[in-house]
């Protein structure tokens, strides 16, 4: 049966790629990530298709046809009710049919294919004061087919309306092949035009036949997404046909262009945040907010906003944006607005005006869907019943009830949404893993499903049924209207090839769990994954599949890193989700057969930069630069490694070996014979080799001791990181200078353990021992027995000298980063750690906490250059913001990844994205600095980066205010 299967899969890809222009592939990494989408939901495709045009996709359904397997149109996968996922040929419309075919600013319409994003057409658009009115919190990466496919809305909904309103022409190709171009109105017949004779008649016959249904058998609410909206197809509503079309989740057509309708935006929004007692409080004010004309009225509570700054007192808040002629006007409106919602009972308002501030709180509000995945103590929650909607009036008595059933069944969860549209989103803490949780979830659905509809509401009030709501349709609309459906589903589709099991004749809500294939215990692992409980199948679960790793462009004013490599290639592969998908079909073991020793994984893993940016910017902190240490560790366990593991993997040991030869190394690094050493190193051959510094930094302290030892102060130690040590003795010999003329005492720790813990005395000989290592580059080449090894000596040295509460300086923010993390996480099992761990100060800190009265001198010029991603990551840089502030240093530096990421750009094969990485922020910023600009960056890639790639050398911050000072001690 295997071997059959095979085969029908191998002539299926076959006949495709003689078919299509486009990409066809059944390779196992492929599907594996097209088995989700940002759903509870799992299926296994047989290939999947990239078609280049609308004929392409006419090519593949013919296929498809021909072989009887189904298909699946899809978009950014971001769908959280599983109508993204199949078991047939999943046609990727991301990668080619993305084109803004025109644009009309008179008429206020867009023809778009429907790849394209949505924030590329809201940018073409806003260049003639125009949007898309809908946008979804996954604006930066949802594509229009998708949020036509789903009838999206998103927090503009109120004043704007669902992507129904906004869609006024749909060309689509039914299973069959037949062409339709669906729009509004009909022909002499009173049948809808834009049909073939089948489907021309077919659809007049069945509304005839059903007036009465269609007429009394839909809730009037906006957010009614559930169903077919076969009521628009009503002559008293203009027989619609897109509108009806619009929604069906692609189980009637595929989409292969739309004409869609752009509103006119307010030269000026400013956002009003009203507080309320609580979450109940919010609810029942939000829609007396509607008669202010607001744009949007968005709901959250104090458990899922947690402590961001800049809120007005409350348990709850409303988030209220006005829109005006000019930013006073927007104003007054919002002012306005507080004063009657004060005299509802708000518990305070704050009215931000200021652009950055705004995007601050609503990235809040956009990453809830991620957020919310993890309860305040760390547990897991999953979407299902993410965004059900009642009439607006209705939604406080609703939520009273909603809580109270979620106490009876035993479940929690953080609500939060488009109040002002009455539409609820909400992550639950279903236990998806275990018969009774299973039994649990199904049971909740159901009671759940009842509630809504007593409320009078929609069980889809923006992301469509999908799996996960349309077997209860029945409760809402009632069989003979969902009977209508299925009639409706097999006039268009006949032989059921457009997305099966979806919406009509749907498979059972409780089926097709992404969990199930996973393993029942924790596998074997060497990190400790705290926030996971030590278990890497949680870690990798993390991922729910919101895709912000998919965003192509980084938001303005935006210091975000992640991902750097998806943004170089625009592979799904090369995103943080896709490398999760990747890791949970490996654990699961049906399309990834290889466990560890999978080539799939190791090609995905192999151009993550480990950046960690993942870390800090994914809304459920996945954190990829560990799963690839972990993964590489076992891959290559027991076997030969590549040669950069070896070499840069190992760097702090051949450093030091080095050390005392360096003007002869410096020296043959300028000969024919370094292209050899490269070679044979796995160094790429475009990368210049960086000289040894001929007097390392720890030489330079000791000689220094010796001849004046430093004077009193508060004692800091300063850690010499491989990096500072051997190839920048300049940064150490910066930060000594600026620590000191601060009134601190900064002290080399020694290379091994001193008596009672004492600190190193200046009369101390220079020890032969290896200096002390973070472990870091033997943790990104996954090394990870080494890394612990190192680690532990690094520990046995230093837990005494820090018993006293003093703090351990790191220059070097990777350093930093891997002691404040890596450490603690793979030496779970040491109480050690995380007092180390605690300790760590990057060199701002240092200063702000311990010589908080210290005025560093005026430089008064701008800056350019970047945030180091582990910094950006792991440490923030809020201590480095202050510091340049009061040191007259202006400006902002960018975000992203410098692209080198320690071992990475040097490897041979990533060279080409190591430059692309670089040419995403860092680069254009340095060039786009004005003369005289100071270019910061602290990490020795970045640095090392912008010597290989630009022409204007950067500086670690100790520099610059080292040279403010004078000249350093010879």
């Amino acid at each position: 049966m295997a071997d059959r299967t095979e085969t029908e899969k191998r002539d299926l890809t076959k006949d495709l790629a003689a078919a299509v222009r486009g990409e066809v592939s059944s390779a196992a990494a492929d599907r594996a990530l097209m088995t989700m989408d940002a759903s509870n939901y799992r299926r296994v495709p047989r290939a999947v298709v990239a078609p280049r045009d609308a004929e392409d996709v006419a090519a593949a359904l013919r296929v498809c046809r021909e072989h009887g397997v189904p298909v699946v149109p899809r978009g950014a996968g971001t769908s959280i009710a599983g109508q993204a996922t199949g078991v047939g040929v999943v046609l990727d419309f991301t990668r080619h049919m993305r084109r803004i075919v025109s644009l009309d600013p008179a008429a206020r319409t867009a023809v778009v294919e429907p790849g394209v994003i949505l924030d590329d057409l809201r940018a073409a658009a806003g260049a003639h004061g125009l949007t898309f009115g809908p946008d979804p919190s996954t604006h930066s990466r949802c594509t229009l087919g998708g949020m036509i496919g789903n009838n999206s809305c998103g927090s503009h909904s109120v004043a704007w309306g669902t992507t129904a309103d906004s869609v006024r022409e749909l060309e689509l190709l039914t299973y069959g092949g037949e062409r339709v171009r669906a729009g509004r109105g009909t022909g002499p017949t009173g049948a809808p035009t834009g049909l073939p004779p089948r489907l021309r008649d077919g659809v007049k016959s069945l509304v005839d036949a059903e007036l009465a249904l269609l007429r009394t058998g839909y809730p009037d609410l906006p957010r009614r997404i559930s169903g077919y909206a076969l009521d628009a197809l009503l002559p008293e509503r203009g027989t619609d046909l897109a509108r009806a079309l619009t929604g069906s989740e692609g189980t009637l057509g595929v989409l292969t262009e739309a004409t869609v309708r752009l509103v006119e935006t307010p030269a000026a929004r400013v956002l009003a945040v009203l507080g309320y007692p609580d979450e109940s409080a919010a609810a029942e004010a939000a829609h007396t907010l509607l008669p202010h004309k607001p744009m949007t009225v968005e709901g959250m509570a104090a458990d899922l906003v947690g402590s961001a700054a800049g809120l007005p007192e409350g348990g709850a808040w409303l988030f209220v944006e006005m829109g005006g002629a000019s930013p006073a006007e927007a104003a007054a409106r919002a002012e306005a607005l507080c004063r009657a919602a004060a005299a509802d009972g708000t518990t305070g308002h704050a009215v931000v005006t200021d652009p950055a501030g705004q995007r601050a709180l609503w990235r809040i509000r956009e990453d809830a869907s991620g957020t919310a995945t993890r309860m305040p103590d760390g547990s897991e929650a999953w979407p299902g019943w993410e965004d059900c909607a009642v009439p607006p009036a209705r939604l406080g008595p609703y939520l009273r009830d909603f809580r109270a059933l979620l106490a009876q069944h035993g479940l929690r969860g953080t609500p939060y949404g488009h109040f002002g549209d009455g539409c609820i989103h909400i992550r639950i803490d279903f236990d998806l893993l275990t018969p009774p949780g299973i039994r649990r979830f199904r049971d909740f659905s159901h009671d759940l499903a009842d509630l809504v509809v007593a409320h009078g509401g929609s069980l889809s009030g923006e992301h469509g049924d999908g799996q996960a709501r349309a077997e209860l349709l029945p409760k809402m609309y009632g069989p003979e209207l969902v009977g209508l459906f299925g009639r409706f589903k097999d006039l268009w589709d006949p032989a059921a090839g457009l997305n099966p099991g979806m919406l009509v004749r749907p498979d059972r809500l409780d089926d097709n769990l992404r969990f199930a294939p996973l393993p029942g215990r924790p596998v074997p692992v060497e990190f400790g994954y705290p926030h996971d409980n030590g278990d890497f199948s949680a870690a990798v679960r993390r991922c729910v599949g919101v895709a912000k790793c998919r965003n192509e462009k980084t938001a303005a004013g935006s210091a975000d890193v992640m991902c750097p490599s998806f943004r170089a290639t625009g592979e799904e592969q090369h995103s943080t989700r896709g490398r999760a998908r990747l890791l949970h079909e490996m654990l699961a073991g049906e399309v990834i057969t290889d466990g560890w020793r999978s080539p799939e994984v190791h090609d995905a893993l192999d151009l993550c930069l480990s950046c960690k940016g993942c870390r800090s910017d994914c809304p459920v902190g996945v954190d990829m630069a560990t799963y690839k240490a972990e993964f590489l560790h076992h891959h290559y366990e027991g076997r030969l490694r590549p040669a950069a593991h070896y070499s840069m993997g190992r760097l702090s040991q051949w450093l030091h070996a080095a050390a005392p030869a360096a003007p002869a190394v410096n020296a043959l690094a300028r000969t024919p014979l370094a292209a050899v050493a490269k070679r044979l190193a796995g160094i790429a051959p475009e990368r210049p080799l960086p000289a040894l510094a001929t007097e390392t930094f720890t030489r330079w302290w000791w000689r220094r001791r010796r001849a004046a030892p430093p004077a009193d102060g508060r004692t800091v130690l300063l850690w010499p990181d491989t990096f500072t040590n051997h190839l920048s003795p300049q940064v150490g010999r910066a930060a000594v200078r600026v620590l000191e003329a601060a009134g601190l005492r900064p002290l080399l720790p020694p290379t091994a353990p001193l008596p009672g813990g004492a600190l190193p005395q200046p009369a101390l000989p220079r020890l032969r021992r290896p200096p002390l290592c973070c472990g870091l580059t033997y943790v990104s080449t996954g090394q990870l027995d080494r890394a612990r090894a190192v680690m532990r000596r690094t520990l046995d040295v230093l837990t005494p000298l820090l018993a006293a509460g003093r703090p351990l300086v790191v220059l070097e923010p990777s350093c930093a980063a891997a002691l404040r993390t890596d450490l603690p996480e793979l030496l779970a099992d040491d109480p050690r750690a995380p007092r180390l761990a605690a300790s760590v100060r990057t060199f701002a800190q240092t200063l702000e906490d311990f010589a908080p009265d210290w005025r560093p001198p005026r430089l008064d010029r701008p800056v350019a250059g970047q945030t180091h991603c582990h910094q950006h990551a792991v440490l923030g840089d809020a201590a480095d913001r202050r510091l340049r502030e009061r040191a007259g240093l202006t400006g902002q530096l960018s975000g992203g990844c410098c692209g080198l990421a320690g071992n990475f750009g040097f490897e041979r094969g990533h060279y080409d994205i190591s430059v692309a990485c670089a040419e995403d922020q860092l680069l254009p910023a340095v060039r786009q600095s004005a003369p005289g600009t100071e270019i910061l960056a602290d990490g020795f890639s970045c640095r090392t980066q912008l010597d290989h790639l630009g022409d204007r050398p950067a500086r670690h911050l100790a520099e610059v205010l080292a040279e403010a000072l004078g000249e350093a001690d010879a």
